[in-house]
C-alpha cells in the first residue's frame, strides 16, 4: 500500500484537520510524511525600489517564519502520533506546482490534502488548489473534506 505520504500545510484550520487524518492514516499503514508549505512570492504594484526592497525582505521573513511554524507544530503532531517525518517547503505563487513537484522529488506515492483553502471571490477566480493538483498529479490524491 502506501509508504510516503506528502502531507501540504498552510496553517489553516482544513489544512489542519487534513493534516490529522493524514496521520492516522500513515500510523495505521506504518508510513512516512513529509509535510509542506508553499510560500507566497512577493507582489508590488509599487515602482520605488527603496520601499520594495524593506517591503520584500520584511515579507519574505515573515512568511517563512509563518510556513516554519506550520511545519513545526506538523511535526510535533507527527511525532505524538509516532509518524517518521520530514518538511519542506518552497517559495510559489502557484501551490499546486509546488506540490506536484515537491511529492515527485521526495518519492511520496499519496498525497492527502484538505478539499478547502482560499476563500470567498479570491478562491472563486483563483481555483482550488486542491482541484489543481488533482488535475496535475500523477500520483494519487486523497482529498480531506
Amino acid at each position: 500500500m502506501f509508504k510516503h505520504l506528502l502531507l501540504p500545510t498552510d496553517g489553516s484550520d482544513f489544512s489542519a484537520a487534513a493534516v490529522q487524518k493524514g496521520l492516522q492514516l500513515a500510523s495505521s499503514l506504518g508510513a512516512r510524511v513529509t509535510f509542506f508549505n508553499a510560500i507566497p512570492e512577493y507582489q508590488t504594484v509599487s515602482h520605488q525600489s527603496v520601499l520594495t526592497d524593506d517591503s520584500r525582505d520584511r515579507f519574505a521573513k515573515d512568511c517563512q517564519t509563518h510556513g516554519d511554524q506550520v511545519l513545526a507544530e506538523a511535526a510535533q503532531a507527527a511525532q505524538a502520533a509516532g509518524v517518521a517525518c520530514d518538511t519542506a517547503s518552497a517559495i510559489s505563487d502557484h501551490p499546486f506546482e509546488a506540490i506536484v513537484k515537491v511529492a515527485v522529488e521526495k518519492g511520496c506515492d499519496l498525497i492527502v490534502m484538505a478539499s478547502h483553502g482560499r476563500k470567498g471571490l479570491r478562491g472563486f477566480l483563483l481555483g482550488s488548489e486542491t482541484q489543481k493538483v488533482l488535475t496535475h498529479s500523477t500520483i494519487p490524491v486523497l482529498v480531506y473534506r
